[in-house]
């Protein structure tokens, strides 16, 4: 990033934050949604063109929001877990997209991370079904993500049965309006 987006960034937190100082300025916000836009349209608060990905923060302590906000403005706030979130927001989206041109989904790290699988269990992806309970399912989908062998034939079918049944749906339920 150029020196004129470096400053623009840090002029329109810094205007729109409680603090004086960017170290406690950029503690003041948390990302409040994420959309994407294919067609990349959009620009950054920083002035950078054509974002994918369009976050939304908000200040926690005087209610102003920021939009649009690129992902590589975020990591400027060098906040890990901002940069986890920003991180798990894409993966979302690919999932989402892998599974719309019905690609064939492992549960191996081109898709999942444990804070993605995390981050599904809290927002209630899973779901209690024939196979038990969300936190049952979660638990499972957890244990065969860290296995180093490939996972038998009934596990491998109960992986497939979790992603397409609780998973797939999940992400189109909460997605559905964040695709530009």
């Amino acid at each position: 990033m150029d020196k004129a987006k470096d400053y623009n960034l840090l002029h329109v937190v810094m205007e729109n934050s409680e603090h004086n100082d960017w170290q406690d300025a950029v503690q003041e916000w948390e990302i409040e949604d994420c959309q994407e836009d294919d067609n990349q349209e959009e620009s950054c608060i920083c002035g950078k063109e054509h974002l994918k990905y369009l976050f939304t923060i908000k200040n926690k302590n005087n209610g102003k929001v920021l939009t649009p906000i690129g992902s590589s403005c975020i990591k400027k706030f060098e906040r890990e877990e901002l940069d986890e979130l920003t991180s798990i927001n894409k993966k979302l989206f690919e999932l989402l997209h892998a599974m719309e041109k019905n690609k064939y989904i492992r549960l191996d790290n081109e898709f999942f991370t444990r804070k993605l699988l995390t981050y599904l269990y809290k927002e209630g992806a899973f779901t209690t079904n024939k196979y038990g309970t969300a936190k049952g399912s979660y638990e499972f989908i957890v244990k065969m993500f860290n296995k180093k062998k490939d996972p038998t034939p009934k596990q491998d079918k109960k992986v497939k049965a979790i992603i397409m049944n609780d998973i797939r749906p999940f992400l189109k339920r909460i997605l559905k309006d964040k695709i530009k």
